[in-house]
């Protein structure tokens, strides 16, 4: 089974806010989910962001795959996923070879 770490909508019309969910990738984007990992309320300023890394993390290490939307707000919290810092760390040290 592919798991997906995404964004869940939930609120009213206009009311938005999001909860960061582990899911299979073949269902819904609001439909069934395995875990909830947190949520991202983007209508307080700043935005309101609450994620708990220490499953984050195990959901990574276990070959699930972050969407375009949680990396981004994984960005604005400061959490750089684990496989984010290696490929950063690669790119670095193959600069640093050719020059």
């Amino acid at each position: 089974m592919a798991t997906r770490i995404r964004l869940k909508r939930m609120g009213a019309k206009k009311q938005a806010f999001y909860r960061v969910v582990v899911s299979d990738s073949r269902s819904p984007r609001d439909g069934r989910f395995i875990e909830i990992l947190g949520y991202y309320n983007p209508l307080t300023k700043p935005a309101d962001i609450k994620i708990n890394e220490e499953r984050l993390n195990h959901w990574l290490s276990t070959g699930a795959s972050p969407s375009e939307s949680v990396v981004s707000v994984l960005r604005q919290k400061g959490i750089i996923p684990p496989f984010e810092a290696v490929a950063a760390a690669e790119a670095a040290e193959a600069v640093e070879a050719e020059g």
